[in-house]
This record gives C-alpha cells, sequence and structure tokens, in this order.
C-alpha cells in the first residue's frame, strides 16, 4: 500500500470510525483474501455464482452489498457497489482496511465501435479519466485537474490475464475505454466521447486502476459488453441470439475467470 492511500485512510478515519469495511461490507479484516471483486450493480447470485460456489450474504444495504464466495479453500471478498468513479474511489478506500492478495473489476460496457460485439468480454488497455473524482484521488488540489488522462494498467498483468483466458478457450479483448460520470448525459456528447477513438465507454475504469496503483496490488477489469450505439445494439431490447451471447460472457466467462485468477 502506498504511502498516499494511507494518509486517506487515515483522514477518513479521522472523522469517521474504525473497521468501516466490516460495518460496510460485513468483511473480516483477520481474513487474506484470494482476491476482493469490485461489481457495480453485479452480485454473485446475478453471475450465478451460487451454482458452483457457496455464497454468504454478509451484508446488504441500500445500494452496496458484501458477500464471501468460498470454493475449494478460495475465499473472495466481493462488495457490490452503486456506479459511478466516486463510489468506487469511496468504497475501495474503505478496503485498505482489508487483506487481500488481488483486485477483480467486473461491470457491463457500452460497445464505440461496430466491431465490438454484445457478450464480449473486454479488459482496458487504457481508460480515458472523463470524472472529476480522479482528480480529488490524485491530486494534491482539487483545484487541479486530470480530466482525459489515459490511464494504464499494468500491461503484463494484462497479457497475463488474456493468455489465462485465451487458454480456457476465451477470448479476452484489449481495447480502450472512456470513463463517462453519467450515463444520460453520455448520448448527449457521444460525438466528443468518440472523438476520443476509444472502443468502449463505461463509468469506474480509469478509478478502478488508480486505486490498484495505490495498493499495489495486481488488479484487472473484466468487461461484458452489454450494448453499442455504434451497431444499434440496445441496452434494452436484444435480440434472442443478442442476449444468449451476453449471457454467455455475463453468466459463463466472467465466472470462470474470477475463481481461475482467484486461485493463482
Amino acid at each position: 500500500m502506498k504511502e498516499a492511500l494511507k494518509r486517506i485512510v487515515d483522514t477518513f478515519h479521522r472523522y469517521n470510525s474504525e473497521h468501516m469495511a466490516a460495518q460496510a461490507f460485513g468483511l473480516d479484516e483477520d481474513v487474506v483474501y484470494d482476491a476482493l471483486v469490485i461489481a457495480p450493480s453485479f452480485s454473485p447470485y446475478k453471475l450465478h455464482m451460487e451454482e458452483k460456489c457457496s455464497v454468504t450474504v454478509l451484508k446488504e444495504g441500500a445500494y452496496i452489498a458484501g458477500y464471501l464466495v468460498e470454493k475449494d479453500g478460495l475465499d473472495i471478498a466481493w462488495i457490490k457497489i452503486g456506479s459511478s468513479a466516486g463510489n468506487l474511489i469511496d468504497h475501495l478506500s474503505l478496503c485498505a482496511e482489508l487483506s487481500f492478495k488481488r483486485m477483480i473489476f467486473i461491470g457491463a460496457v457500452g460497445g464505440l465501435k461496430e466491431d465490438i460485439h454484445l457478450g464480449d468480454i473486454c479488459t482496458p488497455s487504457y481508460s480515458v479519466s472523463g470524472s472529476y473524482a480522479d482528480a480529488y484521488l490524485m491530486k494534491e488540489s482539487i483545484r487541479d485537474n486530470m480530466l482525459f488522462t489515459k490511464v494504464f494498467p499494468d500491461a503484463n498483468y494484462v497479457e497475463h490475464v488474456i493468455q489465462t483466458g485465451k487458454n480456457k478457450g476465451y477470448d479476452i479483448r484489449s481495447a480502450s475505454v472512456f470513463c463517462t460520470p453519467s450515463i444520460a448525459m453520455e448520448y448527449m456528447h457521444l460525438d466528443e466521447i468518440r472523438a476520443f477513438d476509444t472502443d468502449l465507454i463505461e463509468m469506474e475504469t480509469s478509478s478502478f486502476y488508480l486505486m490498484t496503483d495505490l495498493f499495489e496490488l495486481p488488479g484487472i477489469a473484466l468487461l461484458v459488453v452489454s450494448d453499442n450505439s455504434a451497431s444499434g445494439a440496445a441496452l434494452v431490447g436484444r435480440t434472442p441470439e443478442q442476449q444468449k451471447q451476453y449471457d454467455f460472457g455475463r453468466n459463463v466467462v466472467l465466472p470462470d475467470m474470477i475463481l481461475t485468477l482467484a486461485a493463482e
């Protein structure tokens, strides 16, 4: 853990109680988890993890929840959070109280180019920070600006995950991402967003990779394509074939990759 993250947590504690991860998610500070899964809106049940694992609900709130996923000696901490960069930064900051070996972000992503198909599993080659929340995280003064900065993951770990997927028969695609602070407003600014020439659009991965750097742990974002504004594949109103492709990516590839990476 970098000193910057220690300062964030220490300052957080100055105005709040200790054991915040336990209070928010029911997770145990005395356990070393094999992985921490961070998932805006996705619970283990949404990915049907209970069909192959033991899933325990630790804590459920109005819009966040904590779960323990266990299989063959693996202990996976799973936090379901709300969407947006701010939510991710806040809740991962709480998890600095915990011990875990790696971080796995899972979420849905929209396609911005026609060759991106529903159900594809992608991982960012880089993420363009479109939210001011990242400046609060990384800059000394909130008057400083890092809007539209490219945030890069650990390329070696990305390649390792892609190869791991390939060995299992999965085509995990490395693709660039634009991180938007608003779903409704992205459509009003699609031409500007497309000018960044990214392949995908979602909300949190630039913040996720900034946080993995502060944690100094391996981290990967695995994203299932849920819609595509360039090809006209809608988020609501998929064809049966599109739904089948999406379900395979979300319910087969993502759970298998989570368990495989957690076991390393």
